[in-house]
């Protein structure tokens, strides 16, 4: 089972409290009226998948019940650290911070 931690409650709690939120960092189209159909096709469904450090929204819906996001490592499936909602993408000190 993994533990996730919660930026809000201060604690590591298993992953079943927990709800996946999709990718993180998504920035919605400033004039939605004037996207073509293609580019709000893009918005709504295209996400990366890559290989290794992902950028992720969660939710701790069976603890305080909000959103914060997550840089967890697709390969070992282990998160390198969580953040709360609305702070910037960490930079690669701060990743490489929490992983050692």
């Amino acid at each position: 089972m993994l533990l996730i931690r919660c930026p809000y409650c201060e604690a590591e709690r298993p992953e079943v409290e927990f709800t996946y939120g999709g990718q993180a960092h998504i920035a919605r189209p400033q004039n939605p009226s004037a996207t073509t159909d293609d580019e709000w096709r893009d918005f709504l469904y295209i996400r990366a998948n890559p290989r290794g450090i992902h950028y992720e929204r969660w939710r701790h819906m069976h603890g305080c019940g909000r959103f914060f996001n997550a840089v967890r490592d697709t390969v070992t499936d282990k998160f390198v650290m969580t953040y709360k909602a609305g702070l910037p993408r960490p930079d690669q000190a701060e990743l490489e911070a929490a992983r050692s």
